[in-house]
C-alpha cells in the first residue's frame, strides 16, 4: 500500500505560473529576473499557508536551474529535481524557530564564504525568521550587508514587526496578501476535478470560507473532509465537520425579520437553543446572507454565489426594503462583537434580534402599500388598552382584504404624468449611466439640424452644465447618430417634460396615493379617534418597483 501525500503538498506549485494569486509579488521576481537584477536578499512576509516558503524554492529554482536563470525553470534538469525533493546541497532551509541559538547561526554563515558545491549560487532559505534571538540578527546582519557574490538569501515570517530595521533595510520585502475566498475556492475545484472527486459547490465554498485567506490550510481541510466522507466533498459532510449551521436558519431568520414577526422570530430563536448553535457563526450567516440581499437590490443582475442562489435572494430582496437591509446587517455584525459582552450568547443573540426590530423605522419594510403601514384592526384592541411591544410587531403584518379594497376606493386616483417624447426617451435609455446621463435626463429634445442637436435645459438643473459633461453627452450623442454632432442649448423655466422632471412627478404622485390609502384605512381612523394617535410626517411611503 503505498503512503498518501496531502493534497497540500502534491499541488504545491512548482512555477510561478501555477501559483494563486499574489500578482504584485510574482511581477516583481518575474520583471527582476528577465533583466538579470536580482538582488542578494528578499523578505516574504504574510500570514500562514499564502506562499512564502513556495515563492522562496521556485525563486530558488529560477536562479539556480541548469538551463540558465531566469523566470521559467526547466523543472527537469538535476537541480530544479532536487530543490523539489527538498535534497539540494546548494539550498539550504533553515527552521529559524529551532534555530534561535547565536552559536547555530554561526555555525550557519561559516560557510557563506564557501562556493556552492554544483549550481550557480550558495541560497539560505530561512524560514520564521523572526523567531532569531537579537544576538542572532547582530551575526545575521555583517552577512547580509557584504555577503558574497555567489549567495543569495531568501527569508519568510509571519510577524516582520519583530525583525530589527537594519535587518529590513538590507532586504527586497514582498508581503503576501491572505487569498480572497473566490480564488481559493476555484483553486480547490480545479484540485478536485484533477483528482477526479466527487463534490458539491457548496461545499467547496464552505471550505474555503474555513480557510480563512490561507489555502494550505483549505487544503488540510478539504484533506479533512474527503476522509469525513469517504472520498466525497459533499455539503452536508462539510457542515457537520467544520460545525458550520445549515444555511436555512440564517434565511428563516431574515425571513421572520422582514415580517417583522417578534413573536415567531423569539419563538424560532428559543427552538435553535435545542441545537446549541455558536451563535456568533449565526449571526455572521445572517450578515453574509444579508449582504447578498443587498447586491441584489442594488444590482438586478447579481446571482448570488454557491451558497445564495438568486432565488433566494431575489425573494429577501422583494419582502425587505433596503433601508432594513442595512439595518439588520450592521446590527447584526455589532451584535456579533458585544456577544462576548453579554451575560450570555443566548441573551446577547435574542437582544440583537430584538434590537433589529426595534430600530426599525416606522412604516418600513416592503410589500403592498396596506401590509406594510397597517396596524391590529379595530375589533382585536379592547378599549383602554396599549399594545405590548411584541404583540405590536407581531400584529403590524397584514390588513384585512375588506379594509384595504375601502382604502383603496376611497383614495384619489394618480395623477397622471406627462409623457416625453419617444425618441429623446430611447436614445437616453442608451447612454451608459453617470453623470453625462444624468444631464440628458434633465434636457428636452427640440430638434436636429444636420450636425445641430438643439435641447432645452431644464433652468433648476443649470449646474450640471459644465464643460466636461457637455463634452461626454457630444461624444455619447455622436455615437448614437454615427457622426460629429455639435449640442446647442436652451433654458427652459418652469416645470419642462424631462425625463427627470417625470420620474420626479411620478414619485410625488404615488406618494400623495399612498397617503391618502393610510389615511383613509378604517384602522388608522380607529387608532387615530380611540388612542390619540398620529401619523409621523413622511414615514408612509409607497412601494418602489425595485423594492
Amino acid at each position: 500500500m503505498s503512503a498518501y501525500t496531502a493534497l497540500a503538498r502534491t499541488w504545491r506549485p512548482r512555477r510561478f505560473a501555477e501559483m494563486t494569486g499574489q500578482e504584485h509579488v510574482l511581477r516583481a521576481l518575474v520583471n527582476a529576473l528577465q533583466s538579470g537584477r536580482v538582488h542578494h536578499a528578499f523578505l516574504f512576509a504574510g500570514t500562514r499557508g499564502v506562499g512564502k516558503t513556495t515563492v522562496a524554492r521556485i525563486l530558488a529554482k529560477c536562479l539556480n536551474c541548469e538551463r540558465g536563470e531566469g523566470p521559467e525553470p526547466c523543472g527537469e534538469c538535476a537541480s530544479c529535481r532536487e530543490i523539489d525533493a527538498g535534497r539540494s546541497v546548494d539550498l539550504i532551509e533553515v527552521d529559524a524557530a529551532s534555530r534561535t541559538r547565536v552559536d547555530d547561526t554561526r555555525e550557519l554563515l561559516d560557510n557563506v564564504q564557501y562556493a556552492p558545491t554544483r549550481s550557480r549560487y550558495k541560497i539560505y532559505l530561512i524560514d520564521e525568521v523572526h523567531m532569531l534571538s537579537a544576538h542572532s540578527f547582530n551575526a545575521l546582519l555583517k552577512t547580509l550587508e557584504e555577503p558574497p557574490p555567489h549567495v543569495k538569501f531568501l527569508l519568510a515570517t509571519t510577524d516582520p514587526q519583530k525583525l530589527p530595521v537594519t535587518v529590513l533595510s538590507r532586504c527586497l520585502q514582498f508581503n503576501l496578501k491572505p487569498l480572497p475566498l473566490a480564488l481559493i475556492a476555484a483553486r480547490l475545484a480545479h484540485i478536485l476535478q484533477a483528482e477526479n472527486i466527487g463534490y458539491e459547490p457548496a461545499a467547496v465554498q464552505l471550505v474555503a470560507q474555513a480557510g480563512d485567506g490561507s489555502l494550505r490550510d483549505a487544503l488540510s481541510l478539504l484533506d479533512q473532509l474527503l476522509a469525513y466522507g469517504n472520498g466525497r466533498a459533499l455539503e452536508a459532510d462539510a457542515r457537520a465537520m467544520l460545525g458550520t449551521l445549515e444555511r436555512e436558519h440564517a434565511v428563516r431568520l431574515a425571513e421572520l425579520l422582514a415580517r417583522a414577526d417578534a413573536a415567531a422570530l423569539l419563538d424560532y430563536a428559543q427552538r435553535l437553543e435545542e441545537r446549541s448553535p455558536d451563535y456568533a457563526q449565526l449571526l455572521q450567516q445572517l450578515a453574509a446572507l444579508l449582504e447578498r440581499v443587498a447586491l441584489k437590490q442594488l444590482l438586478s443582475a447579481y446571482e448570488g454565489d454557491e451558497l445564495h442562489d438568486a432565488q433566494l435572494l431575489e425573494r429577501l430582496a422583494r419582502q425587505m426594503g433596503a433601508e432594513d437591509v442595512q439595518l439588520f446587517y450592521q446590527t447584526a455584525i455589532l451584535g456579533r462583537r458585544d456577544l462576548a459582552l453579554a451575560p450570555d450568547a443566548r441573551t446577547g443573540f435574542r437582544m440583537c434580534l430584538i434590537r433589529m426590530l426595534a430600530f426599525r423605522p416606522p412604516g418600513a419594510g416592503a410589500g403592498a402599500l396596506p401590509a406594510e403601514a397597517a396596524v391590529p384592526a379595530e375589533a382585536a384592541v379592547p378599549a383602554g388598552a396599549a399594545l405590548a411591544p411584541g404583540a405590536a410587531l407581531a400584529a403590524a403584518s397584514s390588513v384585512p382584504d375588506a379594509a384595504a379594497e375601502a382604502a383603496a376606493a376611497a383614495a384619489p386616483a394618480v395623477p397622471a404624468v406627462p409623457a416625453v417624447p419617444e425618441e429623446w426617451t430611447a436614445i437616453v435609455a442608451q447612454l451608459e449611466q453617470g453623470m453625462p446621463r444624468q444631464l440628458a435626463e434633465n434636457c428636452v429634445l427640440l430638434g436636429r439640424e444636420g450636425a445641430t442637436v438643439r435641447l432645452a435645459l431644464d433652468a433648476r438643473r443649470a449646474s450640471l452644465r459644465t464643460a466636461t459633461l457637455e463634452d461626454k453627452l457630444t461624444q455619447a450623442l455622436a455615437r448614437h447618430f454615427g457622426g460629429p454632432v455639435r449640442l446647442q442649448f436652451e433654458m427652459l423655466e418652469g416645470q419642462p417634460q424631462t425625463l427627470a422632471g417625470a420620474r420626479e412627478r411620478g414619485a410625488a404622485a404615488r406618494a400623495a396615493q399612498a397617503r391618502a390609502l393610510f389615511d383613509a384605512d378604517p384602522t388608522v381612523a380607529a387608532f387615530k379617534e380611540r388612542f390619540g394617535a398620529s401619523v409621523v410626517p413622511d414615514s408612509v411611503r409607497p412601494l418602489e418597483p425595485n423594492e
